[in-house]
């Protein structure tokens, strides 16, 4: 393309894709601002570390993948987003796993309804989320999983991990695919009200659940009471599910994301470490 030619005239969608990939590029969602000074960054030195299109049905979503530049036939560790979309702490967690010898990759799974990187709080964000169904998400992720087959992944070595959003999806996936091995859910909700869209919770397809999950959970989670932590046990427990939930006291919700005011780096850590023992234990890694 010449110096002189007008991005206006490229197809729609590769412009749309291309403005995407910048703001997602950019850092951290507008809405999570300002940044707190204990933010982690997490060099992407050893590492093949960006961007990368995956085909979904007729069209491509953008997703963040991180893997060990040398070698093949890595572990691989779907990364699900929080509301804030693929923001920089999500690409962040993506390398963080890569070091630790995984493909970590975390799909855009808004891209249909929206870019809500951009938008100012979690009000004007709400509204975009609620339009994404479950089906769609559970489809981008199988997706996402056959595309890694493709790009040095092991999907016979697969785990999935999520935060906020993403923790109640990381339990519905593990009740969607049977190859998965194991998933880390962090404070992802367990119980609501179900819609046309996202049509069940965790509590409602803990029978089903094909993969073991540990979940993650904050005492004082303001949006995810103690008692739906409770409802999730005791479903788990009556289908006789592998699966664990661990509580940690005095923690809020966002308790892992090191960039918000919600951080504690001591849950933090223990839940990383537990992570990596839950997927070894597992057969991820």
């Amino acid at each position: 393309m010449s110096p002189n030619t007008s991005n206006s005239r490229l197809p729609l969608g590769i412009r749309r894709r291309d403005l995407l990939l910048g703001t997602l590029a950019a850092g951290f969602a507008v809405a999570v601002r300002p940044i707190s000074a204990e933010t982690i960054t997490t060099s992407d030195a050893g590492l093949t570390a960006g961007f990368v299109s995956i085909p979904v049905g007729d069209r491509d979503i953008p997703a963040y993948r991180a893997m060990p530049s040398t070698g093949t036939g890595f572990p691989v560790v779907l990364v699900v987003q929080e509301i804030f979309g693929i923001h920089a702490y999500i690409q962040d967690v993506c390398r963080r796993l890569a070091l630790l010898g995984y493909l970590a990759i975390a799909p855009s799974l808004f891209e249909r309804q929206g870019d809500v990187t951009q938008l100012p709080n979690i009000d004007a964000i709400r509204p975009i989320v609620a339009q994404v169904p479950d089906a769609q998400v559970m489809s981008d992720l199988d997706a996402t999983a056959a595309w890694t087959a493709t790009a040095g992944g092991d999907l016979t070595r697969l785990g999935i991990t999520g935060f906020c959003w993403g923790g109640r999806i990381t339990w519905l996936y593990a009740a969607h695919n049977p190859q998965l091995k194991a998933g880390v859910a962090w404070y992802g909700r367990l119980v609501g009200t179900p819609t046309e869209l996202q049509p069940q919770f965790p509590v409602d397809v803990a029978a089903d659940i094909k993969a073991p999950v540990l979940g993650l959970y904050g005492e004082k989670d303001d949006g995810i009471p103690l008692d739906s932590v409770e409802q999730m046990k005791s479903a788990l427990k009556a289908a006789n599910a592998p699966s664990e939930i661990i509580v940690y006291p005095e923690a809020p919700h966002g308790f892992h994301a090191d960039y918000r005011p919600t951080y504690r780096p001591e849950a933090a850590a223990d839940g990383w470490r537990r992570m990596q023992d839950w997927f070894r234990q597992h057969g991820v890694i």
